[in-house]
């Protein structure tokens, strides 16, 4: 296996790191929206890597290496000696069309040998939650299904998806993994604090919620923000929920982040489900806490053998949080990881993993999700 990456940039355009090999097998890009146009893009690369598949997204900030850039384009080509990869992409015209589409795309991909699926979605028109679901009924257990919804920055208005193609909204595709050669690593950690009572989803309808504990969902949490109202729906990416179901044992929690609001009907929009009768509680940051997080997930995905190639996906929530600081969350993972690795990833509306507690593939939001990809 072999791994080449670049980077590109408005001072220094493109420039290339790794040792290439022959063909490639798999060409992945995380883009930042208004940077390099999308038919330059797929035209760059495939005069670098020829009929290769070619997977990417927009982002809220890219990741190579140790580093969090802004206004990049970072790429990962790999060439595997035995492994195999098929790609697949569909249309996404309403959200409610997520969960279909997350079973169709992995019963196209689906094959004795299938060993992980990472998924990119658009990031506004979908719900995260139903297309996990979509997916999980179509694969066999043993299949790891990671990934991660495309992002906009702080503005969540537009965000898009290429496969084989020049990169478009409503988009959602998926990239499989075959042979038994492969080794797939996972591991998704957050390290928010929870505070305020824990309170009842009374009234939701799949990702929108209405009402807490009977109460306008929207007016109970402007009075928890205070002051930080004012700045929503942008302020609530520092102030996401945490849900978790009725009697459910500590540590199962998942985490949602609100994408929008709706003043009007008091309710407020997430990336995710969030199911009539589910707990919620409120949650913030501690700087040492999410990068303690990063470090555990990085642990968790290191269980592969020899050099690799670590996808990050990581919230934009937690980079808007964290500011100059953000770098801290990917030098632990590079220090975990260590220097047989090389790093690539984009910051997200959302992050596709199996759960660190639970096992079960879910979507989450505020995390550190990694994917390490090996061959033996």
């Amino acid at each position: 296996m072999w791994i080449e990456q670049r980077l590109w940039t408005v001072g220094q355009g493109w420039t290339v790191t790794g040792d290439r090999g022959a063909e490639a097998s798999l060409v992945l890009y995380f883009a930042a929206p208004g940077t390099l146009p999308g038919e330059t893009i797929l035209a760059d690369l495939r005069a670098a890597y020829g009929d290769a598949p070619i997977l990417g997204c927009t982002t809220g900030g890219e990741i190579l290496g140790s580093e969090v850039i802004d206004d990049s384009v970072v790429v990962s080509a790999l060439g595997f000696d035995r492994a195999k990869v098929r790609v697949m992409a569909h249309d996404l015209s309403d959200v409610s069309q997520s969960r279909a589409i997350g079973t169709t795309l992995a019963r196209q991909l689906a094959g004795p040998e299938l060993r992980a699926i990472f998924i990119l979605s658009d990031g506004t028109t979908v719900n995260g939650d139903a297309l996990v679901a979509g997916c999980m009924e179509a694969v066999a257990a043993d299949v790891v299904v990671t990934g991660g919804l495309a992002g906009d920055g702080a503005r969540f208005k537009s965000t898009a998806v290429g496969c084989n193609d020049v990169m478009r909204p409503g988009r959602v595709a998926a990239v499989g993994f075959y042979g038994d050669s492969l080794s797939i690593g996972h591991g998704s950690f957050g390290g928010w604090d929870e505070f305020g009572p824990p309170r009842t989803i009374t009234r939701s309808a799949a990702n929108i919620l209405y009402e807490l504990d009977g109460e306008p969902a929207l007016d109970l949490y402007k009075r928890y923000l205070g002051d930080e109202a004012q700045g929503l729906p942008g302020s609530a990416l520092l102030f996401p929920l945490s849900i978790r179901p009725q009697g459910a044992d500590d540590g199962g929690e998942v985490v949602r982040t609100i994408v929008g609001i709706d003043e009007e009907a008091k309710s407020m929009i997430f990336a995710g489900d969030m199911p009539t009768g589910h707990l919620a509680r409120l949650m913030r940051g501690n700087f040492d806490n999410l990068v303690d997080g990063a470090g555990r997930a990085a642990e968790s995905a290191a269980a592969v053998s020899g050099p690799c190639l670590g996808l990050l996906v990581s919230c934009i929530g937690r980079k808007l949080l964290m500011g100059q600081r953000i770098a801290e969350e990917v030098e632990i993972v590079a220090d975990v990881l260590g220097k047989g690795s090389s790093l690539m990833g984009f910051y997200s509306y959302g992050e596709i993993s199996p759960h660190g507690f639970t096992g079960k593939c879910e979507l989450h939001n505020q995390t550190m999700t990694i994917t390490t990809i090996s061959e033996r």
